[in-house]
């Protein structure tokens, strides 16, 4: 695992430097064209971008939509969101589930604690040949994990990738994976420089709060101010 992780490094260099080409303006047009040269990206448009079409059509999108992710620890899911240029709120499109955990509840601290992190972040960059097939990297460490990791290393390389294993990751299986992979370069080929993606530590309704807080009293103004993230996406179905 630790082997494929380190190996994985490479591939968000790889994908962050694919990113890099993929400017505003006219450089922007290569992004999809060129993550097409893998064979992994290939494959997964070749078996999924026909039938995702057509979802997307049905539900509104069209094939020029913007993404945001949400994700539940504890209820293992992950949302996609779609929002077409037509469309004034976002859409729930797509629901994944974990196919492994780690950690517990509770934000992520530093290196080595197992833990999936907690907050609001984006996707950084796209990884056509990650050891756990497809991945995409988000960019964890940000300013508020770096303060609350102290003199801690925080620990970074954090995916929501394929292959169900994970120190710390979401995975999702290498089939929906492929689907996400391939719904991100389109969003990302039609403009959309930032992927939102929130990551929860459950369903933050009241209810929620109380039972949690009971077991994690420790999180109680972290987790206050993610609510407040939680709720204004609930009320105005609009991204970060």
């Amino acid at each position: 695992m630790f082997n494929k992780l380190t190996q994985d490094m490479k591939g968000l260099f790889l994908g962050m430097a694919l990113l890099s080409i993929a400017l505003p303006g006219s450089a922007q047009i290569g992004f999809k064209a060129k993550q097409l040269t893998f064979e992994r990206v290939k494959l997964a448009y070749k078996e999924k971008w026909a039938d995702l079409k057509n979802e997307l059509k049905t539900e509104g999108a069209g094939s020029d939509f913007q993404l945001y992710l949400a994700a539940y620890k504890q209820e293992g899911r992950l949302e996609v969101w779609t929002k077409g240029q037509q469309q004034k709120n976002y859409n729930l499109f797509k629901i994944y589930t974990f196919c492994r955990h780690s950690g517990i509840l509770g934000p992520k601290v530093k290196e080595g604690d197992l833990q999936t992190p907690e907050g609001t972040y984006h996707i950084v960059a796209f990884n056509p040949e990650s050891k756990f097939q497809l991945s995409l990297g988000i960019n964890y460490p940000n300013a508020e994990d770096l303060l609350r990791s102290g003199k801690e290393k925080p620990g970074s390389e954090i995916y929501i990738h394929g292959d169900c294993v994970t120190v710390g990751c979401i995975p999702i299986t290498d089939d929906k994976i492929r689907e996400l992979y391939v719904l991100a370069v389109e969003a990302r080929e039609h403009g959309q420089a930032e992927i939102p993606l929130q990551i929860f530590p459950f369903k933050m309704n009241a209810e929620n709060m109380r039972t949690q807080l009971l077991k994690f009293p420790q999180h109680k103004a972290f987790w206050a101010s993610l609510k407040l993230k939680y709720d204004a996406f609930e009320k105005t179905k609009q991204a970060p």
